[in-house]
């Protein structure tokens, strides 16, 4: 399907092909009634003949209209072109990247840049479950960023109303298998929890560069989201704050119960990650335990294993003495490890890993004593959220219920507080340069837009901070990035007179330059052609050149004349009623002292002249080309009694037309 340079239902042109996904393809296209740039997501030629697809793309339109929120691509109109068969959608041209690219090109994000994308989609999800709208396909695809940051979340297409039984579509499991909940992969109840499950996922291949599951096939996939436990992400990428880590794992929890339950509790919780990024605030609550466990039943010391073991001896006597060497080794064995036991302080129990990190050096020894634990102090690393002197991060990691063996050591990584370096110079530096300098500073870039008729487009105007300021990993630097000379579209003025024409021009920001030509075949005092064509994009200031066609033509001057007869005064009806009939009598008699209105192309010339009979009335002066044709109307006591037509190239100038009934 190649639909570039078609017009879609008279208005929406197509310009070029921007993406292609399993049920549709996405154009970019001009709105030639709001004058502005698209999208049009157009359902491919497969699909137009299942009623089932069509009405599933019908659902992404119905679903995400109602929804205005600045995380949401916003959805304009839906139509059918039956002409040629076409279901199409026109949405919000979103200028950026999928998160997909992003991660695709740089790999893992930084634990505050995934956060911040993580909360945009979460307050996304939050609207949208509030109107009663579960998205169930989120996933990095369907996540636009643009060139300012902002997360925009797309593809409502198998979104459905929450209803008392929302269930995948006939029994199969809806959504990109990476990102799938248990519960779709199960074909089971689906709900605003499912798409927590799924942004928990998307937060997971942010911070760790890979997906939680793979395999070689989608259904091996699917079984893993419902039976195995992912790899913490802090296991994968050290420097994951435990708060962090710890949000996504209630997020991707198997059992919906212990997720989040709302878009809601999920953005307090990463609301206070950003602030307390190591801190112990995020509960996964454990509802296993109230279940009855079955045991094998012990059999007693004279049960039948010991007459067993009789039987064996009186049938084997020789093994007696065997088995009294073999138990004489056992006892040495038992009593020498247990009086090791007693030298060392006794039995080792199990303990639970305590909670180092923020702690001081002091404060963590004195908790690890207390454990009975030792600690192993790693080298110090530079950290811009951890003062200097606490504890950065432990090994084994803190973890509720997650206990470990008396005596045994933790590792710790003390912070060495914030490394400042030197701010480099971001002006007129490319602005996919600094991004990528400022990523490996651990700076955050905070960009806005200018017009710029010096700098090109792309490149830094100015900087926020001044280049040589020592900043440190995490500080924020706003830079202005050129978008280039400022544009604008030119308007047609063709066929307009010289006034309108500077004005449009005007409004659009453009100057017109004039020349006039004198040509009598075309239409006077007109624009007959201008030199840069309509919707063509042009800097500001620019002059347009304007043709406009100026001639004069012979003009003639006519006077119009009335002879007020009695012929040109209607007639009057009288009535004569009496107490059974009523009689009608044209009288013909006439009315006197008529009152005359006279119009020439629907213009007043003369209005409520009163008149005598055989008096000759002046109806006013006519001027024009002799090209130009006119139609007078008279009016006598308010009815119509002379149309008189004529064209000034068959009048005499100077002369009077009489006018009558032709």
């Amino acid at each position: 399907m190649n639909l570039k340079g078609k017009m879609i239902s008279n208005r929406y042109e197509i310009k070029e092909e921007v993406g292609n996904g399993g049920m549709a393809i996405v154009y970019k296209a001009n709105d030639h009634v709001l004058n502005r740039n698209v999208a049009v997501k157009v359902l491919k030629d497969e699909y137009t003949t299942d009623p089932d697809f069509i009405k599933r793309f019908n659902t992404e339109a119905q679903s995400a209209a109602g929804l205005t929120h600045a995380n949401i691509v916003s959805i304009y109109d839906v139509g059918h072109e039956e002409e040629s068969n076409l279901y199409y959608i026109v949405m919000e041209l979103v200028k950026g990247k999928t998160l997909k690219e992003i991660i695709r090109k740089d790999g893992a994000l930084s634990w505050k840049w995934s956060v911040n994308i993580a909360m945009q989609i979460a307050s996304a999800l939050e609207a949208a479950h509030k109107n009663g709208i579960i998205h169930r396909d989120i996933k990095p695809h369907n996540i636009i960023i643009t060139e300012n940051g902002t997360a925009k979340v797309t593809d409502f297409g198998i979104a459905k109303v929450v209803s008392n039984s929302t269930m995948t579509s006939f029994g199969t499991a809806i959504g990109s298998v990476h990102y799938i909940s248990p519960e779709q992969a199960k074909g089971s109840l689906t709900d605003a929890k499912s798409d927590i499950y799924s942004l928990g996922v998307v937060m997971y291949e942010m911070l760790t560069g890979r997906v939680p599951f793979d395999a070689d096939t989608s259904v091996s996939i699917a079984l893993k989201h419902m039976q195995e436990e992912p790899k913490e992400p802090i296991a994968i990428k050290k420097d994951i704050p435990t708060a962090v880590n710890q949000i996504v794992m209630k997020a991707m929890q198997k059992d919906p119960l212990d997720r989040y339950q709302s878009a809601t509790e999920m953005i307090a919780d990463l609301t206070k990650a950003i602030k307390d990024p190591n801190g112990d605030f995020v509960i996964i609550e454990n509802k296993d335990g109230g279940y009855t466990r079955v045991m094998n039943a012990v059999k007693d010391g004279n049960g039948k294993k010991n007459k067993k073991k009789q039987n064996i001896f009186k049938r084997y006597p020789k093994l007696k003495i065997p088995a009294f060497i073999l138990g004489l080794i056992i006892l040495f064995i038992i009593i020498f490890f247990g009086t090791r036991i007693i030298m060392d302080g006794g039995i080792k129990g199990d303990v639970q890993i305590p909670n180092l990190v923020g702690l001081s050096l002091d404060e963590a020894q004195q908790k690890l004593n207390e454990a009975k634990l030792n600690i192993v102090i790693g080298e110090p690393q530079a950290s811009s959220t951890v003062a200097e002197g606490k504890v950065i991060s432990q090994e084994p990691a803190y973890k509720d219920n997650q206990k470990i063996r008396e005596r045994s050591a933790i590792k710790i990584i003390l912070s060495k507080g914030p490394e400042t370096t030197e701010l480099p110079k971001f002006i007129g530096v490319k602005i996919d340069d600094a991004r990528e300098t400022a990523k490996k500073m651990g700076l955050v870039l905070k960009e806005s837009t200018e017009n710029s008729d010096t700098v090109q487009e792309g490149y830094i105007i100015s900087q926020g901070t001044e280049e040589k300021t020592l900043v440190k990993s995490g500080d924020e630097v706003s830079v202005v990035v050129s978008s280039g000379v400022k544009k604008t579209k030119v308007p047609t003025v063709v066929g307009m007179d010289e006034g309108n024409a500077v004005a449009t021009l005007a409004n659009a920001n453009l100057k017109a330059k004039i020349t006039y030509i004198s040509d009598e075949t075309q239409a006077n005092q007109r624009v007959v052609s201008q030199n840069i064509e309509k919707d063509k994009e042009v800097a500001e200031n620019t002059t347009v050149e304007l043709t406009i066609n100026k001639f004069e033509k012979n003009k003639k001057t006519v006077k119009l004349k009335l002879q007020v007869t009695n012929d040109i005064i209607p007639k009057v009806d009288t009535k004569k009623e009496t107490a059974n009939t009523t009689e009608e009598n044209v009288s013909g008699g006439k009315v006197s002292d008529p009152t005359i209105n006279v119009t020439v192309n629907g213009n007043i010339s003369l209005t409520d002249r009163v008149c005598k009979i055989g008096e000759t009335v002046d109806c006013g002066t006519i001027t024009g080309t002799e090209s130009e044709s006119f139609t007078v109307k008279v009016q006598v006591n308010g009815k119509t009694m002379i149309v008189d037509n004529f064209d000034l190239k068959d009048m005499m100038d100077g002369g009077n037309k009489f006018l009558k009934n032709e």
